[in-house]
């Protein structure tokens, strides 16, 4: 059976946050958001290391605070990001020394359950590319220059892409790499694999697996940690 890496991203800024820290410190029931992300992947027996990608003023605060102290053994390295999240990346895929599958996964969704990291790399395995998601529970429109609805989009054919985005390691190193030298700028990995060619195969996630990103998302992390469990979703 293939190696199977996560690449946990948690060098943002959190802005949106307003606390002047990074989000990904923050805590819920008094363990840092960024704690729960790592032990979800740390708790999956079908994941063998993990590279955390953090800001460099921050590196140590990882290593010290959230992998020693909640004993996350599988980080194998913690590397510096980069100017944005496509350079943080890349980064981290420099850093893996043996992988089939890359998993690449926000920190700031600590409620990633073990059924969602399976099936990434179930489908990685079998396409090549896949991300998880769900369907937008709104209606959809797009907005013109002056503020009217312009149209309505077809919710039934819309998907709320998640993380992981899961990918084998050829792929994704060689799709990053080539972007970078053509100075492209992406949002998210599965437009890497895209504009490079490659399927991506969408497959169900969970609401559940929110970004945390305004303090509100706190608030409805607190809830959802409540009845959350890994094994369960």
């Amino acid at each position: 059976m293939g190696k199977n890496c996560a690449i946990i991203v948690a060098g943002g800024k959190g802005t949106r946050m307003g606390k002047g820290i990074n989000k990904l410190f923050l805590k819920i029931k008094d363990k840092p958001l960024l704690a729960y992300t790592l032990e979800a992947f740390e708790k999956n027996q079908y994941i063998d290391s993990i590279i955390l990608v953090s800001a460099k003023n921050e590196m140590e605060y990882c290593r010290s605070e959230i992998v020693l102290k909640y004993s996350i053994s599988k980080v194998k390295k913690i590397v510096c990001g980069g100017e944005n999240r496509q350079q943080s990346v890349l980064n981290g895929l420099n850093a893996i020394k043996e992988s089939d599958i890359v998993l690449i996964h926000d920190g700031a969704r600590p409620f990633v359950s073990h059924k969602i990291i399976c099936n990434g790399i179930k489908y990685a395995n079998m396409y090549g590319a896949c991300a998880c998601g769900v369907k937008p529970k709104d209606t959809i429109k797009v907005k013109n220059d002056v503020g009217f609805s312009d149209y309505t989009l077809d919710r039934n054919k819309l998907f709320c892409v998640q993380t992981p985005q899961s990918f084998k390691r050829d792929i994704i190193i060689s799709a990053h790499k080539d972007i970078m030298n053509k100075d492209i700028t992406v949002t998210d990995d599965t437009m890497v694999a895209e504009i490079c060619g490659y399927n991506v195969f969408l497959y169900e996630g969970s609401y559940t697996n929110i970004k945390v990103t305004t303090p509100d998302d706190l608030l409805l992390g607190e809830r959802i940690l409540r009845d959350f469990n890994y094994l369960d979703v």
